[in-house]
């Protein structure tokens, strides 16, 4: 079909045609479809070049300066099937694996896809006896929830999986009997079907936990005990998290059809019952596995105590949205476009001639045709133009139009980011960010649509757009609260340096104090740019910062990065033996760990690239401090949120290190208590944790 030939032709054809592949030439001027059509009109090669003085023009005359090498190529492409095999092909049939040594196998690899390429790799499966989608449980479709309780005697044992497809809700058991129910009667506040899966089933064992709590109040008081992004996700850190079929395909054998592997199973309306409960027994047959490996790794606490809670905040958080002041945006939004002509009516001026600021290929002309700038990193289109390149142009030359450029780049990535703002407030004048839990490798949390996590806090545009969130109707004021320098104190505590640790007891700015150690002077006679060194020394420590990058980062030279490393090292010699002590560690044992038992899995340490083994060695210095931090507001938002329950006030965002909260008419101070002690002992450190606390009438104004 593909090629208009029979199947005995092909070798003929791969002769005239040639095989890259196997670094056979081919005729030329001679492509696929000519040879195609010489082995149609001539039946075979040994034909063909019988007839080869018939055919005329160019290509004849290729044929026949090249017989010798087709005849050569058609003899390399014959199968020689007169060898002696003493093997019969019963005998070649590919044998069940060993389940659980692939697996090992593939986790220390790292091989998440081809995992799912192997059959009968979960629970223990053989390859031929894997249960599949088409193996129907026994289903049970009730219209109430008093005849599935009278009608439906679930397992007493075994988790159950539960699946939420359109309208429906499927309960689901590894023996393959499910029972599915219209979902309002599950998770309505209050509903006798919520009553029952609370006081009878408390083990069950959802996809997504956080789409699950989302579904309504009676989802969110009943938690599940197993998410399976959640258990993926703390299991195999930095890999993307399997969708539903290729979980069940990995962890229990289920195939559930191509049509399920959309990323919806099934349309909201009419969805197929035996389909939905399909993966509602998939799901408990997930659970069994993943329990079992959880176990393995002690991370079922971790999945249960923390992620799973986590999720269900953040379900909360992403239905409250936050407020903001869509006239103030717009404004914004209009400032920022006439900036843009502006910026770009200057660049045009410079120049003197008009140009797309956006194109690199027009800046490349611009740049270093017209006005000769010395060349940036070669790049396939030529040189770099990116941030970075104009950034070097603007440093090392006096030309004013790099600088330009670079302004025009900050005010258009703003304005796109009002622009995006705007379209994401919805009906009730509050945007509702979708908060990642499962993507970071260290724990970390991030937001989409929008990305709230993009807005600068320290520059005026950033605090403008910030300015811009405000406290919805019936509340005051929004509350602010972040960890101080909690990576630092991460650090002082993880390796129990007494220099460092004293630093900080001293309660003055870390910074001055350990550039006052370094560099052997009086705490008064540490200058700004000491104090910068240090403190881009003290962050970059913890991110596995060289020599080459800190003089990169400071703009000196690298030789004076490496004394000033020395004399840090020197001043905190516990820093220096942990972080030496980390990847040794991780090293031997393949992973890092944060504090609250968080792994990350690091293959690459032992890798024979220098390459990837120096990346890996930086992720296992970043790993257990960005970790540990991360776990930390985690189980701080967690006490928040516990601790303001029965309050108005509410828990609204989560960015990087900080909570923003919206206070309610006369429960500031309780609020400010509230999370002031929720943060501060979220985990018993060497260094006291330290929260700034700011309140305001919107974002910005409540910053510290």
């Amino acid at each position: 079909e593909k090629y208009g030939l029979r199947a005995d032709q092909y070798a003929d054809y791969a002769a005239l045609r040639g095989d890259p592949s196997d670094n056979l030439p081919g005729i030329p001027g001679v492509g696929e479809k000519t040879a195609a059509k010489w082995l149609v009109q001539y039946q075979d090669l040994k034909n063909l070049l019988a007839h080869a003085d018939d055919i005329t023009g160019k290509v004849g005359e290729s044929l026949r300066a090249a017989a010798a090498q087709v005849r050569l190529n058609r003899e390399l492409t014959q199968l020689h099937d007169e060898v002696d095999v003493p093997t019969s092909v019963p005998e070649l049939a590919l044998p069940t694996p060993d389940a659980e040594a692939v697996r090992t196998l593939f986790d220390s690899l790292q091989f998440r896809t081809l995992l799912a390429r192997v059959p009968g790799l979960a629970g223990g499966a053989s390859a031929g006896g894997a249960p599949s989608a088409t193996d129907e449980p026994g289903i049970t479709v009730v219209d109430t929830f008093d005849a599935w309780r009278d009608s439906v005697s679930p397992p007493e044992a075994g988790i159950a999986g539960v699946h939420i497809e359109g309208t429906n809700v499927a309960f689901g058991w590894a023996n393959g009997t499910a029972v599915v129910l219209p979902l309002a009667q599950v998770v309505s506040s209050g509903s006798t079907a919520a009553a029952w899966l609370a006081s009878n089933a408390s083990e069950f064992c959802v996809y997504s936990a956080k789409a699950w709590c989302a579904a309504g109040p009676g989802a969110t008081a009943v938690p599940p005990v197993l998410d399976v992004c959640a258990a993926a996700y703390v299991l195999a850190a930095g890999q993307a998290v399997p969708s539903l079929p290729d979980a069940a395909r990995i962890w229990a054998g289920m195939d559930l059809t191509a049509e399920q592997a959309q990323e919806s199973l099934f349309a909201d309306e009419g969805a197929d019952v035996e389909k939905t409960a399909a993966c509602a027994v998939a799901l408990a047959r997930i659970a069994d596995t993943l329990n079992a490996r959880l176990a393995e790794h002690e991370a079922l606490d971790l999945v249960r105590d923390m992620e799973i809670p986590v999720a269900a905040v953040l379900a909360e958080m992403e239905s409250t949205g936050i407020a903001v002041d869509l006239s103030a945006l717009r404004n914004l939004e209009a400032q920022f476009a006439e900036a843009s002509t502006k910026v770009e009516a200057t660049a045009h001026e410079i120049a003197k001639t008009e140009f797309n600021l956006s194109s690199p290929k027009q800046l490349q002309e611009i740049l270093f045709g017209v006005r000769g700038l010395p060349h940036t990193k070669r790049i396939k289109t030529g040189f770099s133009t990116d941030v970075e390149a104009l950034t070097w142009l603007a440093e090392t030359t006096k030309d004013p139009l790099p600088q330009v450029l670079l302004q025009y780049r900050e005010v258009s990535r703003l304005r796109q980011t009002i622009t995006g703002l705007i379209a994401s407030v919805r009906e009730d004048g509050r945007i509702h960010t979708t908060f990642q839990q499962f993507v970071a490798a260290t724990g970390r949390l991030s937001s989409t649509e929008p990305n709230l996590q993009n807005i600068p806090v320290r520059t005026a545009d950033g605090q403008r757009i910030r300015a811009a969130f405000v406290p919805g109707p019936g509340f005051e004021s929004l509350l602010t609260a972040d960890y101080s320098q909690i990576e630092l104190r991460l650090m002082a505590h993880l390796s129990d340096d007494a220099g460092l640790r004293e630093a900080f007891a001293a309660g003055e700015d870390i910074h001055t104090t350990v550039a006052s150690g370094v560099f052997g002077v009086a705490l008064t006679e540490v200058d700004a740019a000491m104090r910068r060194q240090v403190k881009a020394m003290s962050y970059g420590l913890a991110y596995g910062l060289s020599p080459f990058g800190l003089a990169q980062q400071l703009r000196i030279e690298p030789a004076e990065a490496r004394q000033l490393m020395d004399d840090y090292f020197g001043r905190f010699r516990g820093v220096q033996a942990y972080l030496a002590d980390v990847v040794a560690q991780a090293r031997q044992v393949g992973y890092t760990q944060t504090l609250f038992g968080r792994r990350r899995y690091l293959p690459d340490l032992t890798s024979d690239n220098r390459q990837r083994r120096d990346i890996a060695e930086r992720m296992a210095l970043n790993a257990p401090i960005q970790g540990t931090a991360a776990d930390i507001m985690k189980i701080a938002m967690l006490r928040c949120h516990a601790q303001l329950r029965g309050m108005a006030s509410r828990l609204v965002l989560q960015v990087h290190d900080e909570l923003v909260i919206e206070v309610a008419p006369g429960e500031q101070d309780a609020v400010e208590r509230i999370v002031r002690h929720a943060m501060e002992h979220a985990a018993s450190l060497s260094v006291p944790l330290d929260v700034n606390i700011g309140v305001g009438p919107n974002w910005d104004a409540a910053a510290h």
